[in-house]
C-alpha cells in the first residue's frame, strides 16, 4: 500500500476544501438554519410532536442526511472529474498508484468534508433546538458509513460525466427528490398505506430512519433493514468501481 500518494491525494484535495471556505462551509450553515426557519417555525408550530418528538428537533436528522448526501456526491464527483477534465488524470494513471489508493485518496477526502459538513450542521441545528442523541457511537457510525457510500457514488458519477452538465444531472434530478421523499421532513408513517409501501423502495427512507433512531430510538423501518440495505449499497458502488478500473470505462478514453 502505497501510503504516500494516498496521503498526496488526501491532503491536495482536503486544500481545495479550505481554498473555498466560503462556498464549503458557510453555505450549508445557511441552508440549515433557512431549513430551520422555515420548516421548524412555520410547519413546526402546526405539528407539536411526532413519535414523542418535537417538530424541530425531529427534522434534525433528515437535514443533516440531506446535507450529507448533497456534500458527498458533489465533492467526490468533482474531485475525479476535474482531473478528467484538464487531462491530468493520464497522469494519475500512468504513476505507480493503484486503483484502490486512488479511490481511497479521493473518496476518503470526500467523505472527510462532507462528514466534517455534517457535525457543523448538527452544531447548527443544536443552536436552534434542544438536542438528545440515544445512541451516540451508532450516530457517528451511520454519519461515516453513509459519507464514505455517497462518496464512492460520487466518484462513479464523476468518471461517468462527460461534461459538467451530466455531472449534475443525477444529483439534481434523482438524488435531491428521493432526499426530500424520504422522510427528511416527516415520517412515512404519516402517509396512506399505499404511499407508505411505495416511500419503502426509496433508498434514503432507510439512512434517513437508521440516522433517526441514533437520535431519539425510534425509526420507520427497523434499525437492522436500515443498516443492511446501506451496507449493500455499499458493496454495489464499489463492485462498481472495481469494473470501472479493470476495463478502464471512460477513464483511458
Amino acid at each position: 500500500m502505497n501510503f504516500y500518494a494516498i496521503r498526496a491525494l488526501y491532503k491536495f484535495e482536503m486544500a481545495r476544501t479550505f481554498r473555498t471556505l466560503l462556498q464549503s462551509v458557510v453555505s450549508p450553515v445557511l441552508s440549515t438554519s433557512l431549513y430551520f426557519v422555515v420548516f421548524g417555525g412555520a410547519i413546526g408550530s402546526r405539528i407539536a410532536e411526532i413519535d414523542g418528538v418535537t417538530y424541530g428537533a425531529f427534522i434534525v436528522p433528515g437535514l443533516i442526511m440531506l446535507s450529507l448526501l448533497t456534500q458527498s456526491i458533489s465533492n467526490a464527483s468533482f474531485g475525479i472529474y476535474f482531473p478528467k477534465f484538464i487531462g491530468t488524470i493520464y497522469e494519475l494513471l500512468s504513476a505507480p498508484v493503484s486503483a484502490l489508493e486512488i479511490v481511497i485518496g479521493y473518496v476518503g477526502a470526500a467523505a472527510t468534508k462532507s462528514t466534517m459538513l455534517g457535525l457543523i450542521t448538527l452544531a447548527t441545528a443544536a443552536l436552534f433546538v434542544p438536542l438528545h442523541i440515544e445512541h451516540p457511537v451508532w450516530m457517528v457510525a451511520f454519519l461515516v458509513l453513509t459519507a464514505v457510500t455517497f462518496s464512492m457514488f460520487g466518484f462513479i458519477i464523476g468518471i461517468w460525466a462527460r461534461n459538467f452538465e451530466q455531472l449534475q444531472l443525477i444529483p439534481l434530478l434523482i438524488v435531491t427528490p428521493l432526499a426530500f421523499l424520504g422522510g427528511s421532513f416527516y415520517s412515512i408513517d404519516m402517509l396512506p398505506p399505499v404511499w407508505r409501501t411505495i416511500s419503502l423502495a426509496n433508498p434514503v427512507v432507510y439512512l434517513v430512519s437508521g440516522f433517526r433512531w441514533s437520535f431519539f430510538g425510534t425509526a420507520d423501518v427497523r434499525i437492522e433493514i436500515s443498516l443492511t440495505i446501506t451496507l449493500l449499497f455499499l458493496a454495489a458502488c464499489l463492485g462498481i468501481i472495481m469494473w470501472i478500473f479493470k476495463t478502464g470505462y471512460r477513464l483511458k478514453n
